[in-house]
C-alpha cells in the first residue's frame, strides 16, 4: 500500500489533541482528510475535511499536499 508511505513518519494523536490543532491551524495550513465512506461523510464530518475513501487513497494520494500537515480520521 503506496500510501501508507505518504504518512511517515506519523505521530498518533486523541480526538481532544486533534481538535485543538484544527482550532489553532488555518485550514489553508492543514489538511483534515476524512477517509470514511460517503454516507459516513454525508452524515456528519469536520467542517473543511477532504473526503477520500480509504479504499480510493492509493489512487487519490496526488489530491493531498505533502507539504502540509496532515490529520486523518
Amino acid at each position: 500500500m503506496r500510501w501508507k508511505q505518504f504518512f511517515t513518519p506519523i505521530k498518533s494523536i486523541n480526538a481532544d489533541e486533534g481538535h485543538r490543532l484544527i482550532e489553532k491551524n488555518l485550514s489553508d495550513e492543514l489538511t483534515i482528510l476524512d477517509v470514511r465512506q460517503p454516507g459516513e461523510y454525508e452524515t456528519q464530518h469536520i467542517p473543511g475535511a477532504k473526503l477520500i475513501p480509504l479504499p480510493d487513497l492509493n489512487e487519490r494520494i496526488a489530491e493531498v499536499d505533502p507539504n502540509k500537515p496532515t490529520i486523518v480520521y
